[in-house]
């Protein structure tokens, strides 16, 4: 190897060759404090494309997956009030049974009918007062129609799911016991057979209600394993080994060690061809 003073080339090498290793140094630091592997487009462009792509309709996914849970609530809070309205038809029915034997009083059979009529406001009221987000989902005035849960992350009806909340009516005048007594005989006789046919409506509207909540089900099942698979393809095109770039990032360190050595010796050189001078 020959000796200059004016030009030390095997400095410049070296040189060269640490920023290489310190600027490789530098990306394995920025991919492991930022988690990812894509940290800018010029490290895989191609790959923060198709990541970005699967980041965005993981994203679309979960919002759609928030949205059918919003949807499920709001059926269960349906199916609570006609809970609750089932309940009161099946004491409603006891009453009218007790009302019409000849072995009741009239005396104690007013106080039957009292019990029935405040269990049939009781009816309006339930109706009345079952809320969601402020709409009224069983008194056949929500104002809304026809509600449409967004299941999907694109448009049209396989990514809908419907709900008629104005069909879903179970006031006392909905059901046919409206104006209903059992303050006499004949009005108890009266009464058993509306309440047989507003028991059935009642579990018509909790039949259709559980269809529709047995699908919003369904469909969060389907999404969540979406958004898993998502995911898992976002992160094995932009996320970071962390064994490996660690591994990477000692070996790196190992050589930038040497290559610092190296440039100490490298710049030593012009002083030893002066030395043969001297």
């Amino acid at each position: 190897m020959s000796l200059k003073i004016a030009s030390n080339i095997a400095s410049q090498a070296v040189q060269r060759n640490l920023k290489r290793v310190s600027d490789k140094s530098q990306l394995e630091l920025e991919r492991l404090s930022s988690g990812r592997r894509i940290t800018k487009s010029t490290d895989d462009a191609a790959g923060l494309a198709i990541g970005s792509k699967l980041e965005s309709q993981t994203r679309g996914l979960k919002q759609a997956a928030r949205n059918t849970n919003d949807g499920i609530s709001l059926v269960q809070t349906a199916e609570g009030g006609l809970n609750e309205i089932s309940s009161i038809l099946m004491r409603l029915r006891e009453l009218t049974v007790q009302s019409a034997s000849d072995t009741v009083a009239d005396a104690e059979r007013e106080l039957l009918d009292m019990e029935y009529q405040q269990l049939l406001d009781e009816v309006d009221r339930i109706s009345e007062s079952t809320v969601f987000n402020g709409t009224h989902l069983l008194n056949g005035e929500s104002g809304r129609g026809v509600l449409s849960f967004q299941v999907g992350t694109f448009d049209g009806d396989e990514n809908r799911i419907e709900y008629d909340a104005d069909d879903a009516e179970a006031t006392t005048s909905a059901i046919g016991i409206s104006g209903s007594e059992i303050s006499d005989i004949d009005g108890a006789l009266d009464s058993m057979e509306e309440i047989d046919e507003s028991i059935e409506e009642v579990s018509r509207l909790r039949a259709r209600i559980g269809s529709v909540q047995t699908r919003l089900h369904s469909t969060v099942s389907n999404l969540e394993v979406q958004i898993l698979n998502q995911d898992n393809a976002r992160s094995v095109i932009q996320d970071v080994d962390v064994a490996e770039s660690t591994a990477r990032l000692a070996s790196l360190n190992v050589i930038k060690s040497a290559a610092v050595a190296s440039l100490v010796q490298a710049n030593n050189l012009p002083n030893t061809a002066l030395r043969l001078i001297g």
